[in-house]
């Protein structure tokens, strides 16, 4: 008999965890603009597009809008892999680059996806209420910028203030250098203008948290723009702006920030 409960009880388990198994689907080049923008030309076909990577057996589950770097000028969407399996939804997200396209295309087209995952995500399964949006370098600098300068998503009837939290890798706080290439400026002259996240600081932005590497390895002066958006932040009356710096880090320091990432997801998505 003793043993008998103890195979029943072990057996209770076994079934009890596969019934829990979250079991992950990809859907992948969805456009995330009508057809007017998407098929106006072969580029935007190309680029205008996202990844949706989702928990398909689970409900109101957080989702995180990823970004991914290359100055404005490289790269190509990707699913990180330190984000998958996680129990969250992540949308990689591709955007047009310069010198095909110049500012501000790129960070339209970074609205337009993060406003089609607001209309588009309950229909996988995911809470809209609980959006995030990340990515490293170039992806930082469209996550501020759409986050805080609020005509970005304005121009697609979203507001700003719904996302969840904001979770820039390493981004641009300044003017972009792209940008600044764009305009004949050097990359070493600081510039803070319409098309800077620094520009729009305000109190009523959502929770932000600023991740850089090591200011001593870091590209140049990218944790101290960082430390001045966090700064003014605070000074407007912002009550959940953070900032990490990652001792030992250079630029690429999107690995050992990916956890970072996922604990603020729980901590907004799951507070005590």
């Amino acid at each position: 008999m003793k043993n008998f409960l103890i195979v029943t009880f072990v057996f209770a388990i076994a079934v009890i965890t596969h019934s829990q198994t979250i079991v992950y689907k990809t859907i992948q080049n969805i456009p995330y603009y009508d057809n007017a923008v998407y098929l106006s030309d072969e580029y935007s076909k190309e680029r205008c597009v996202l990844d949706v990577y989702y928990p398909a057996n689970k409900k109101d589950f957080a989702t995180i809008v990823w970004f991914h770097g290359g100055g404005l000028t490289g790269g190509n969407k990707e699913i990180p892999a330190a984000l998958k399996e996680k129990g969250v939804c992540v949308v990689a997200v591709n955007y047009r680059l310069y010198p095909k396209i110049k500012a501000p295309k790129y960070i339209e087209d970074a609205a337009a996806a993060v406003a089609w995952v607001f209309n588009n995500i309950e229909k996988y399964g995911g809470n809209p209420e609980l959006i995030f949006v990340s990515g490293h370098s170039a992806g930082g600098y469209l996550t501020s910028m759409i986050g805080l300068d609020k005509k970005w998503l304005n121009a697609f009837n979203i507001d700003a203030n719904k996302i969840a939290g904001l979770v820039p890798f390493s981004g641009h706080t300044i003017t972009h250098f792209t940008v600044r290439e764009e305009r004949g400026i050097p990359g070493t002259q600081p510039i803070v203008d319409e098309l800077a996240p620094l520009f729009y600081v305000r109190s009523d932005a959502p929770p932000l948290l600023l991740i850089t590497g090591d200011r001593e390895l870091e590209m140049l002066g990218r944790y101290e723009e960082n430390a001045y958006l966090m700064r003014m932040m605070k000074i407007v009356g912002h009550k959940d702006t953070k900032l990490y710096e990652l001792g030992g880090y250079g630029h690429n320091m999107a690995e050992p920030a990916f956890p970072l990432l996922l604990k603020e997801v729980k901590r907004i998505s799951e507070p005590d």
